[in-house]
């Protein structure tokens, strides 16, 4: 009983130090404006991996051709990954009106459906290999993004030529509790990704917000060595830009470089997005992020056996249980406020003790299938 004890609370001390660094860490993170004489300069070659993405493919790019950032600096790549849908067509679209600044590569020109399994990735190589920007952008095409996200790239990547630049990801338009959780949730996951990148302890970053130098995407030889997992395209590719380069990688904390994406309705599409993610912290190179993940899996699961406890040990173990419980819920707290009051989403708070309940529960249950599940669901294939 006593080893439990102890065990129980060196990881509640654990999650109050992690979650404390992370708010801290938010909080310390500069806001990056852009200067009031920036000039851009930098020729920037967004890519859009698409499968299937007729009904979202469009506003994707409506958004983006709204940019303040000069139409001549920019062009935009889409990157048929096998649709079988109007994506092609739709892109094909904007190409015959004369815009110029949008092109459509097609994967299956390049490749087989027998040559991979990391087709998100294969399509950014080869849209890199034919880009002519000097600064790569990637974003989704079930994305939008605001007027100014392309100016606040190119001024943080001239004022401070950082080799890989994180910027936010958010949900939006939610209908129910359950998008509501997810879009909470995800701002969460924003302070974590900041801070992580800022205190260096766990660098983190989501594939719809990237930008990288294509000379350095080059030097560090894309995605070999990490091209094993279906996902993998955005922390993968981090992690090893940062192995030769730790004090060039930052984040772009500014509201207006947010990309927004719908939150999944289903909870089926929700798990195999989740346990997506899961599953490729097996490829991580930085070792202290699996780490903190694993930490922070245990201090979640020894809740819900804390309570069970107490059904053969006694009352102690229900109060400390509820101790358990108001620890992490405090903790969360006082990082979703802080992001959630950044991103102008405090509405978002008020589902928070709802939220927390459906947290505890995601955090063990996609814990725990992102340990033992080998192959997922993702666009429509069945990969690993």
């Amino acid at each position: 009983m006593t080893i439990y004890f102890f065990i129980i609370l060196s990881l509640s001390v654990f999650y109050i130090i992690i979650q404390t660094i992370y708010t801290e860490g938010w909080k310390a993170l500069s806001i990056w404006n852009i200067p009031n004489d920036f000039q851009p300069k930098t020729k920037i070659s967004i890519l859009i991996p698409a499968r299937n993405e007729a009904d979202n493919i469009g506003n994707c790019i409506e958004s983006i051709l709204n940019q303040t950032y000069p139409k001549s600096l920019f062009e935009i790549i889409v990157l048929d990954d096998f649709s079988e849908d109007e994506t092609a067509e739709l892109v094909n679209n904007y190409t015959k009106n004369n815009l110029t600044t949008i092109r459509l590569i097609a994967l299956g020109n390049y490749i087989s459906l027998d040559d991979t399994q990391s087709f998100k990735k294969k399509a950014i190589e080869i849209g890199i290999a034919q880009a002519n920007g000097e600064l790569i952008v990637t974003t989704d095409a079930d994305c939008v993004v605001q007027p100014n996200w392309l100016m606040l790239i190119a001024s943080i990547y001239e004022e401070k030529q950082p080799k890989f630049i994180a910027a936010p990801v958010n949900f939006y338009q939610e209908q129910n509790d359950f998008e509501r959780f997810q879009s909470l949730d995800f701002i969460g996951m924003m302070g974590i990704t900041g801070s992580g990148i800022y205190t260096k302890i766990m660098r983190m970053c989501n594939g719809a917000n990237l930008a990288y130098p294509k000379a350095v995407f080059e030097e560090v030889s894309g995605f070999q060595d990490i091209d094993d997992h279906a996902s993998g395209d955005d922390m993968m590719l981090m992690q090893k830009i940062a192995r030769i380069y730790p004090n060039d990688i930052c984040y772009l904390k500014n509201q207006a470089a947010t990309t927004f994406t719908m939150a999944k309705p289903t909870l089926k599409s929700f798990i195999n997005q989740r346990v997506r993610w899961s599953t490729k912290s097996k490829g991580y190179e930085e070792r202290q992020v699996t780490a903190i993940l694993i930490g922070v899996w245990l201090f979640c699961v020894s809740i819900p056996l804390t309570f069970l406890s107490s059904l053969f040990l006694g009352r102690l173990f229900l109060i400390i249980g509820f101790g358990q419980l108001l620890i992490k819920m405090l903790a969360d707290y006082r990082l979703l406020k802080t992001t959630s009051t950044f991103f102008n989403r405090s509405d978002l708070m008020q589902t928070f003790m709802k939220s927390s309940i459906y947290h505890l529960i995601y955090i063990i249950g996609i814990g725990f299938l992102g340990g033992v599940v080998r192959k997922y669901e993702w666009k429509g294939r069945k990969v690993q």
